[in-house]
């Protein structure tokens, strides 16, 4: 199907089965906020585990935090935010549209007019008021980006479980940036999810860091379903590295208006941390007993959007084939991301029926998440478990008295295999085992 019809389907796919909404619809909408709905909520809480246990959970060297999102302007006049987090802002003197200069190549997307305004430094940061008073005291801002609370945080962290460099520290969070032209379904909004990871290393393995971080993320999307067609790495060129970064490479999936951000893996020297402890006039440095060395860690920073992430596993798991002469959506998600991992489908709404079946329900979701379906046809029930992504299926039937045991249905070749209840949790686990 062509891009702009499978962008089209997608967002009404989510609409319709409670992936995402148009956040306050009723009112008319909030321009460029979006609301999770029951489906979505569960694949974004897939994605951001997975995430969690590929690089905490799985690693001796990294550990997790949660660090506030309203914030006090020292940190990001420190970092640099404050001076440096913009974007050049122009406007349309024909229809009073504003643009991101460097995105809309000298004409108004919206009028077609080349009349536009000097270029101006907007900057993304969301200003506050903490209290019951509105003055420069009680300025606070929304952080625009969770690496700061990290970097903030780090002696804490260091002392309190005696880590030693190189070791690392994790965050899963929303961040707020006021974007001037969010767009492109939940690409690009100005409230978002970030998973992030500051690993902080002594300054001689930086390089080799870097490439580590660089491999290990990219295979993470590949392991969870998008083929190497749609991702690729690509290295930021001199010019438009940040004033921070020594080295960023950007993993980008081929979304439908084009190649596109996803997550990006930076070298940040040791910027932060000196630009900390000149700011609050702490020492963040780090003394090496073993070699008598002092030094500021270096930091490499893979960077992710986990919004934007959900958004890529849908795109490259979206798909419609012919069956029987009808078309059938099917979500091709990596059992990890999908809503549900399993669902029970009573063929009756029979007592005997909903009885065994509820009994298998709640055998099952104590492990796995598991979706319960008894309204319509066998066959829609079916139709509506492929789109939504559910990878097995398991039809009660009234045969199910008599031979204890159940239709076990695969979503991506439709195959039925029929198992006994005893053993369809170990069967379950046994097909799931590995991915």
């Amino acid at each position: 199907m062509a891009d702009v019809d499978l962008m089209d389907k997608l967002v009404s796919m989510c609409k319709r089965r409670g992936f995402i909404f148009p956040s306050a619809e009723i009112y008319g909408g909030f321009r460029s906020t979006y609301d999770y709905g029951p489906l979505g909520v569960a694949m974004l809480r897939n994605v951001k585990n997975a995430w969690w246990t590929s690089v905490v959970q799985r690693r001796r060297d990294v550990v997790g935090i949660d660090a506030a999102i309203l914030s006090m302007p020292k940190i990001w006049e420190s970092s640099g935010h404050l001076k440096t987090f913009t974007d050049p802002l122009v406007d349309c003197r024909s229809c009073k549209e504003r643009w991101r200069e460097d995105q809309i190549d000298g004409r108004c997307p919206n009028c077609g007019s080349t009349d536009l305004t000097e270029s101006r430094a907007f900057n993304l940061m969301f200003k506050t008021f903490v209290g019951p008073t509105e003055d420069s005291a009680s300025v606070a801002y929304l952080r625009p980006e969770t690496a700061q609370g990290m970097f903030v945080n780090y002696r804490l962290v260091q002392q309190a479980l005696r880590l030693k460099p190189p070791f690392g520290i994790a965050q899963i969070g929303k961040s707020f940036r006021n974007e001037i032209t969010p767009g492109n379904f939940v690409f690009r909004t100005r409230e978002f999810e970030q998973m992030e990871l500051e690993f902080f290393v002594p300054p001689a393995e930086a390089k080799t860091w870097h490439e580590f971080w660089i491999q290990e993320r990219y295979q993470w999307y590949l392991n969870l379903g998008i083929s190497p067609e749609k991702l690729r790495l690509r290295p930021h060129d001199p010019d438009e590295l940040s004033h921070y970064s020594a080295g960023t490479t950007d993993v980008e999936f081929l979304f439908p208006w084009g190649w596109g951000e996803l997550e990006g893996i930076a070298n940040r020297t040791d910027f932060d941390l000196s630009a900390h402890a000149t700011g609050s006039g702490e020492d963040l440095s780090y003394y090496d007993q073993a070699s008598g060395e002092r030094y500021v860690p270096y930091v490499i920073e893979p960077a992710a959007g986990a919004t934007r992430a959900m958004m890529s596993f849908l795109l490259a798991a979206y798909d419609e084939e012919e069956v029987a002469g009808e078309i059938r959506t099917v979500l091709r998600l990596h059992p990890k991301l999908a809503p549900y991992t399993v669902a029970v489908l009573p063929l009756s709404k029979k007592p005997e029926l909903q009885g065994l079946s509820e009994q298998i329900f709640h055998e099952i979701s104590a492990t796995m998440s598991v979706d319960y379906d008894d309204t319509q046809s066998i066959g829609r029930r079916y139709r509506r478990q492929d789109e939504i992504g559910t990878p097995f299926c398991l039809t009660v039937d009234f045969e199910s008295l008599n031979d204890s045991a159940v239709t076990v249905r695969d979503r991506d070749t439709m195959q039925q295999e029929r198992v006994p209840i005893v053993d369809v949790l170990a069967y379950l686990r046994g097909r799931l085992e590995g991915l």
